[in-house]
């Protein structure tokens, strides 16, 4: 790809490789036939359609969104740390579980209720003297 080129834009399945995104092109061009990927909220069929620096994907992995900024289009796939320079992350952070619930109500000691589980060793000693085998 010459200097001429990056000006014009680059495929998306290709940017999505260079950026670690997806593994290989061939899982980028299945997550874009698929209709996971939207590039300027525009949903987008065609591998072959060029992004540019500037252009906002939306990708679709399992449960997780994901909104990228396009900023540099790649010109390898080199290491992580250059390719996390290729995007900006619009992604907001995921919740973590019970985080909220945590933070309102102070902890509780566990809770075993009568007959639930395994019976501690208090519970054998009185059961053992209940049945007379002391």
């Amino acid at each position: 790809m010459g200097p001429a080129d990056v000006n014009s834009g680059q495929r998306i399945d290709q940017w999505l490789w260079f950026a670690r995104i997806t593994k290989s092109r061939t899982l980028a061009q299945d997550l874009i036939a698929r209709g996971k990927v939207r590039l300027n909220r525009a949903k987008i069929d065609k591998p072959s359609t060029l992004v540019k620096p500037g252009d906002v994907l939306t990708l679709v992995a399992g449960p997780a969104v994901r909104s990228l900024e396009i900023v540099a289009i790649g010109q390898r796939r080199g290491p992580a740390a250059e390719a996390q320079l290729l995007f900006l992350d619009h992604t907001p952070p995921a919740p973590r579980p019970g985080a909220a619930e945590m933070s309102l109500r102070p902890a509780q000691p566990a809770i075993r209720l009568e007959g639930a589980g395994r019976p501690t060793k208090r519970d054998r000693r009185l059961i053992d003297k209940l049945k007379g085998r002391s």
